[in-house]
């Protein structure tokens, strides 16, 4: 299926993938996603890092982050990127795509030949959000410095100033979000003209229609014959739509079945009346560990917090309404534990990391499965046990119940009222309730820009793992 390309003026012959683990697969034109997403690799043996080619400095630099043996995803992928191929990667939500990427992503760019420019990142990682953009940028920092190289970030919700200056100084490998990319190239700050590597981190949410037109005049800038690196929980239509545009002869490399999550999620529905639904969310709420709820609407995610800080228990919320500094200073505080209990939108249901996340909390049912497995996914990351629930009122339960059926879960289903056992099997002994003198006020959960006079703080800093 040929396609013209406008980086260079070059004509570029994009096919959709002809290989998964050597077996070639020949899809009729138009048909839907091929056969090959949904075939497993088999990943054998133990692998080491050093067995899959990686260089020294990458392997001591993934060992000082806790990385020490490969996971399936980077065993099964890294020979097939190493060798330069057209990758299509697909694990669920916390099981190392990001270390899977980027050690290509490094070792590629430390053994090319061409100079890094100002305004001219070699390395491109588009990510959906700004604190994935974060996150994925501190897995990639460390084992680049190992190499000599250099990270940058774009995203909006703050100054381009900074950002602009970063570009001109000259960064090997940009992590950016596509909106702010685009706005930055039109003022003339980036060119892509250079990228040898480019990769597409939650590639089924960035070929949502909301992102996709950006991402496809991105794409369309970058050099024809440079490597693409797809990796996503998903690989579905839409991620087809840029496979066959944008890829030549990719290897496919699936390491979960299609829309799985982790044989250690415990799933449950809870159906409640609606007079109930907010004490019997503050008493999931109330546990011992770490917590993350998620809500449909900013507003909701608002009233939520409120309620569980009226109540003691610490809560911050994580939504669009908040300035940049206040979404990284809520997010410090559930990654340092001065609270236990995040209340998000659809935000940080992909790519955010924290450790230890026992207990997801769907206050509000998502719209779709999707977005179901993608919040379920903030617990149970790197075979470590969690749990899921969804609350539900009784004119939901048909959308639920068809939802759940579409991502393919057997919930555990009961019908509660406040001090219900089910409820406390699930959150153990209640926290003590009374606000720790390091627990944040819930003023830091209100919306809006930082005021003319706030002090501006660090943002957070979460710890690179091989967990992403």
């Amino acid at each position: 299926m040929p396609n013209t390309s406008r980086a260079g003026g070059s004509r570029r012959r994009s096919r959709r993938p002809a290989e998964h683990r050597g077996a070639p697969a020949t899809p009729a034109a138009g048909a839907g996603p091929p056969s090959d997403y949904d075939t497993l690799d088999v990943v054998s043996g133990v692998e080491t890092f050093e067995s899959l080619g990686v260089c020294a400095p990458v392997v001591a630099a993934l060992a000082r982050a806790g990385c020490l043996m490969p996971f399936p995803i980077q065993a099964a992928t890294m020979a097939s990127a190493l060798a330069g191929r057209d990758v299509l990667g697909r694990a669920r939500t916390g099981s190392g795509k990001t270390v899977a990427f980027a050690v290509p992503l490094v070792m590629k760019l430390a053994a090319s030949s061409k100079p890094t420019r100002p305004c001219a990142p070699r390395g491109l990682v588009l990510v959906p959000t700004r604190e994935l953009a974060r996150q994925v940028a501190a897995t990639i920092d460390p084992l680049a410095r190992a190499l000599g190289l250099r990270v940058g970030t774009v995203f909006g919700g703050v100054s381009q100033v900074p950002q602009v200056s970063s570009l001109r100084r000259g960064i090997d490998v940009l992590v950016a979000c596509p909106g702010r990319l685009d706005d930055l190239i039109g003022q003339g700050w980036c060119d892509l003209g250079a990228v040898e590597v480019c990769v597409l981190d939650e590639a089924d949410h960035l070929a949502d229609l909301g992102f996709l037109p950006a991402v496809r005049r991105l794409l369309d800038q970058t050099p024809a014959r440079g490597q693409r690196l797809l990796f996503s929980a998903t690989l579905d239509q839409a991620v087809d739509t840029i496979v066959r545009r944008y890829l030549t002869d990719p290897v496919v490399h699936s390491v979960d079945a299609l829309d799985t999550t982790p044989a250690a999620l415990d799933h449950h529905t809870f159906t409640v009346t609606p007079g109930d639904k907010a004490a019997v969310v503050r008493e999931l709420a109330s546990g011992q560990g770490r917590t993350l709820l998620f809500t449909r609407t900013k507003y909701a995610a608002r009233k939520v917090a409120s309620d569980l800080n009226r109540h003691g228990i610490a809560a911050v919320e994580l939504h669009g309404n908040l300035s940049q500094a206040r979404r990284d200073r809520n997010l410090a505080a559930f990654a340092g534990g001065s609270a236990r209990v995040l209340v998000a939108t659809d935000i940080a249901a992909r790519g955010i990391h924290v450790d230890r996340v026992q207990l997801v909390v769907h206050v509000d049912p998502p719209a779709e499965h999707k977005a179901y497995l993608h919040r379920s996914g903030r617990t149970a990351r790197a075979g470590a046990r969690g749990a899921v629930v969804t609350v539900i009122l009784p004119d939901q339960a048909r959308d639920v119940a068809a939802m759940i059926r579409q991502a393919g879960i057997r919930p555990t289903a009961a019908r509660i009222a406040p001090g219900a056992p089910e409820t406390l099997a699930l959150t153990g002994p209640r926290a003590d309730l009374g606000r720790p003198p390091s627990a944040p006020s819930p003023s830091l959960a209100r919306s809006g820009s930082a005021g003319r006079g706030e002090r501006r703080r660090p943002p957070a800093r979460i710890p690179a793992s091989g967990r992403r």
